[in-house]
């Protein structure tokens, strides 16, 4: 199993935003061994959000050999095209190393903010992501078009072979339809599984591969938003998840101390290995707060 971290792209408390913090963070990854680094996208949330690719392309150079992966953006609502040139640039100057993850978006506030009705995300997503591919990877146009254009000329400057496009999915069955049918890859988020879940899911989309004629590609999987805390006080970890996890994800604190690495590391490298007996070949972690030191210690923890 890889880990890869998430960009500090939110505050939990009074750390603040800054090109130190983004760059300390990238830079003890790199020299921990980790396999990437990834931003996160929102127009509007609970607290102020950094913009993630802008954030991706300020650490690039700090990156070393690290992928660098959007988990997940709002393609629908940045739109293919633009995000299309967005994503392509970033892949020209790393040299290759870019994962474009696309998700529909959760996020009610996000849509209103742009004029976009929330009921609409699952049909402007499939459109999108499609002419994003076709923009990325010169794949046929979907046909018909209700919501987006098409250039009339082609993407450039842009990478020769590509940018891969992962797919964001909780795991539901049309869900993992959809990564199947649009995919390079599949992104499951962590507070919304389990190691016994993401297995049965991962089983499911190996039916939903062979659907599509798919299943003799290699197809790689990650999880995303794996929040991080790993102590050995106990009330510390449960302050995290009582006091500032909980009541940011809308989640029981009890459930989410069995979903996250919250804890001690022997729990945290005990519910990761679980994960990789489930078949998860990469985990995105996202330390609350002290990110060099966190993932200092997640570097540390015994990993199958």
């Amino acid at each position: 199993m890889e880990l890869g971290v998430h960009l500090p792209l939110m505050e939990f408390g009074a750390e603040g935003q800054s090109l130190g913090r983004l760059a300390r963070a990238t830079e003890t990854a790199r020299d921990c061994g980790f396999a990437a680094v990834a931003a996160n996208d929102h127009f509007l949330f609970a607290t102020p959000w950094l913009d993630g690719p802008t954030a991706l392309a300020a650490v690039l150079d700090r990156s070393g050999a690290m992928d660098l992966a959007t988990t997940v953006a709002l393609v629908a609502l940045r739109g293919p095209m633009p995000l299309a040139k967005t994503l392509a640039a970033l892949d020209v100057l790393s040299e290759g190393r870019l994962i474009a993850g696309v998700g529909p978006g959760s996020s009610a506030r996000d849509f209103a903010a742009l004029g976009i009705p929330f009921a609409e995300r699952w049909a402007r997503f499939d459109e999108a992501t499609a002419v994003l591919r076709t923009l990325l990877r010169d794949e046929p146009p979907p046909e018909p078009r209700r919501f987006h254009a098409l250039p009339d000329a082609p993407l450039a400057p842009r990478r020769t072979g590509g940018v891969p496009v992962w797919i964001g999915s909780w795991g539901s069955p049309a869900g993992l339809r959809r990564v199947a049918r649009l995919g390079d890859g599949w992104l499951a988020s962590a507070y919304n599984t389990t190691p016994a879940v993401f297995g049965r899911a991962r089983a499911s989309l190996s039916d939903a591969l062979r659907t599509e004629g798919r299943d003799g590609e290699p197809f790689p999987n990650a999880l995303v938003t794996m929040w991080t805390w790993i102590t050995e006080d106990e009330r510390d970890a449960d302050r995290v998840l009582r006091d500032v996890l909980g009541p940011m994800l809308k989640r029981d604190p009890a459930l989410l101390g069995d979903q996250l690495c919250v804890g001690p590391p022997e729990r945290c490298a005990e519910l990761l290995a679980r994960y990789a007996d489930a078949g998860c070949e990469r985990v995105y972690l996202w330390p609350v707060a002290d990110e060099p030191r966190q993932i200092e210690l997640a570097a540390a923890l015994p990993l199958p």
